[in-house]
């Protein structure tokens, strides 16, 4: 478990992550992180969930038209 203290950044607020939870998460400084609310509170995650569900949807779609992509390719 990690404490985070809520600062003042200009006019909002913001925590600062220890490196360790940036190491875990495989981010660095500028990068994007996205917050989601789950059944067991908030998760921070690097990977946009719209963009997840938007490839999965892709990938359905490969897999059950596979055959018209081939032609189309072609």
């Amino acid at each position: 478990m990690h404490p985070l203290k809520i600062t003042s950044v200009g006019n909002s607020a913001g925590v600062v992550l220890p490196r360790e939870v940036l190491e875990r998460l495989h981010v660095r400084q500028g990068d994007v992180l996205y917050v989601l609310e789950t059944p067991k509170g908030i998760e921070l995650t690097p990977f946009d969930p719209a963009f997840a569900d938007q490839m999965a949807a892709a990938e359905s779609v490969m897999r059950e038209d596979r055959d018209v992509l081939r032609k189309l390719a072609e």
